[in-house]
């Protein structure tokens, strides 16, 4: 090296020229990393260490080419230049900058500004910038933080700078540390590769198991609310999955798409039909209804309450009308069942008032029949019950449940009087015939009486003569019997 004295002033502004700009200043950067001493053995810096973690078989047990075991294996270390820059160039008398290579030395600069010590820090240093963004290049990859594209890209930049860079340091070193880390990026490429070709194969998976969904919701389903909800959830899914190719992206969607159009044409037809079906459970009901007001003043209560339930038979097979609709006619609908029944309920309970009182008058006659006594005056006896029979018989209905009750208590008695006058026919033999045209001749009385009635319309006589001739004719048929055995 050249030595000399240096100006102070020329120190505070120094510059280099270098070969690969024509003579052109070039600044510094002016910027240094601190990194740990090298040691005196060798010119391996310990900060390499941290920096690029050695690597070794792929974790897991899983198979890797021999690419990413290259590109994996431990790069090799890259001195740090300005801790002993002289070892890697030198300054000449003239103030030139040589860096030493293993093709020999390649000047780099020139070196006017001050020692020439100094201007070969200067270089080393632009070489430990170099350094550095390999190494950050190299920590990013390890990592995984670091864009393996990006990387390749600055890697090459590198590389195709480091032939003519103005730089002074271990240049073989740093170029197989570029190297590792152009292998490393191509490494990671791959797998960035192979990851996005994974993650759109899962994705198309996905979009075409959207897809099969919502068409067989298209053409199966009948459950319309769950269905359109389900093909909304599948639509907002389906903007979520990215990663698919244009053209395969664009046949799925013409699909779903396709699949969506045919359930709202199936799902609107179905409403279409559903409103007309609608319609015309809506003319069947009001028809009803209709019906059902024009019976609310009926009092045919049996015939009448047995329509009532025919139509509420109807009224279930018509089917819903629209609801505003439907809910408004079975409203009247409801309101004229109630206003029969309520009417029906109202005759039934003076009815049945009436009825208990005809059941308690009759009891009063039953009473007083039970007093007749034929043994003492057998014709007081018979006129007697004949005219509580006719009291019987005006008297009317009683409750159902005491018919047979009264009706059986009555006969009782008209059985013990009707053995009187059998007995006594057999014992006044002389009097049979007289007795027997006797009764002949109130049979026809009674029956002349039943017809008369008959005529007249009047239903309850008809039936009150009717009865008493049967009975006089069973009198009459034992008279003649008594008389025919004489």
């Amino acid at each position: 090296m050249r030595a000399g004295n240096w100006g102070r002033e020329t120190l505070q502004r120094p510059y280099c020229i270098g070969p690969a700009n024509g003579g052109a200043p070039v600044a510094g950067t002016g910027v240094r990393w601190e990194e740990p001493a090298m040691s005196e053995q060798d010119s391996t810096p310990q900060a390499v260490a941290e920096t690029a973690p050695v690597e070794g078989a792929a974790e897991g047990g899983v198979e890797q080419t021999p690419k990413e075991t290259a590109a994996q294996a431990t790069p090799p270390a890259v001195p740090v230049a300005s801790d002993h820059p002289d070892r890697w160039g030198r300054v000449d008398a003239d103030g030139t900058v040589y860096v030493k290579t293993e093709d020999g030395e390649r000047a780099v600069g020139s070196w006017q500004a001050g020692e020439p010590v100094e201007g070969l820090a200067h270089f080393a240093r632009r070489f430990d910038d170099l350094r550095t963004e390999v190494e950050l290049l190299v920590s990013r990859l390890a990592s995984g933080a670091g864009d393996p594209k990006h990387a390749l890209t600055s890697a090459k930049h590198v590389k195709e700078q480091l032939a003519e860079a103005a730089v002074v340091g271990d240049l073989k070193a740093l170029a197989a540390r570029v190297e590792h880390v152009l292998e490393r990026a191509e490494a990671g490429m791959e797998k960035a590769k192979e990851a996005k070709e994974a993650a759109r194969a899962q994705s198309v998976a996905r979009k075409q198991a959207l897809v099969d969904e919502a068409e067989s919701i298209a053409n199966e389903s009948t459950q319309w609310k769950v269905a359109g909800d389900r093909l909304r959830a599948i639509l907002d899914e389906w903007k979520t999955i990215r990663g698919v190719d244009r053209k395969t992206d664009e046949q799925l969607w013409r699909r779903f798409s396709k699949a969506r159009d045919a359930f709202n044409r199936r799902r609107g037809s179905h409403f279409a039909d559903l409103d007309r079906q609608r319609s015309v459970a809506k003319s069947s009901k009001q028809a009803l209804v209709e019906e059902a007001e024009k019976l609310v003043d009926s009092d045919d209560w049996g015939p009448t309450a047995g329509r009532y339930k025919e139509l509420m038979v109807e009224w279930k097979a018509a089917g819903r009308a629209p609801k505003e609709a439907d809910d408004a006619l079975w409203q009247r609908f409801r309101a004229a069942q109630d206003a029969f029944f309520q009417k029906r309920s109202e005759a039934f309970s003076e009815r049945d008032a009436e009825f208990s009182a005809n059941a308690k008058l009759k009891e009063e006659l039953l009473a007083e029949a039970e007093t007749i006594d034929p043994s003492t005056d057998l014709e007081a006896a018979r006129n007697h019950l004949y005219k509580i029979q006719e009291r019987w018989d005006a008297i009317g209905k009683v409750p159902r449940e005491r018919i047979r009750e009264l009706e059986g208590k009555l006969r009782a008695i008209e059985e013990r009087v009707r053995g009187a006058v059998d007995a006594q026919w057999r014992r006044s033999d002389p009097e049979a015939e007289a007795r027997v045209a006797q009764f002949r001749e109130r049979v026809e009385q009674f029956e002349a009486q039943a017809a008369k009635a008959r005529a007249a319309g009047d239903k309850r006589r008809t039936e009150q003569a009717e009865a008493q001739a049967a009975q006089w004719r069973e009198w009459l048929a034992a008279a003649e019997q008594a008389l025919a055995t004489r």
